[in-house]
């Protein structure tokens, strides 16, 4: 399941893909517009900005701005800097891999085989999804 943060981040993104390109976006108006506590959202964009997902303006007239594209914005994107691997093991994980500690041989492990299968699906379905393609549903 996504965490609370990671919905909250997609729901920003969202509104944040759905302004006009010169628009800077003030927290309180994405917050009140996406349902999400200010306190969190601020959080969730200096994460976001971190990532080099937005960018921010300073000031009177400040707020974010989509600074990566739209259509390159993927869910598979999103959870993996809230919620981290996508695998449902370290094992079967790309980008978080750890071996787990009761496998004899990883090579032979069924289940280990099973959960990457998983995971391939999930990361091309997940990949697939850009934050362009939720806004035009």
């Amino acid at each position: 399941m996504l965490s609370h943060k990671a919905k909250y981040a997609l729901k920003a993104l969202l509104y944040l893909a759905q302004q006009q390109e010169t628009h800077v976006s003030r927290t309180i108006e994405i917050a009140e517009a996406a349902s999400i506590p200010k306190k969190f959202l601020e959080q969730i964009l200096l994460d976001l900005k971190r990532a080099h997902f937005v960018g921010s303006k300073q000031g009177k007239f400040g707020g974010y701005y989509l600074l990566k594209s739209k259509n390159e914005i993927t869910l598979a994107d999103i959870h993996r800097l809230f919620d981290g691997a996508i695998a449902l093991l370290p094992c079967a994980s790309l980008n978080f891999y750890e071996r787990c500690s009761d496998c004899v041989d990883e090579s032979e492990c069924l289940l280990r085989h099973g959960l990457i299968t998983i995971r391939e699906e999930t990361l091309k379905a997940m990949e697939g999804i850009t934050i362009a393609s939720l806004v035009k549903k």
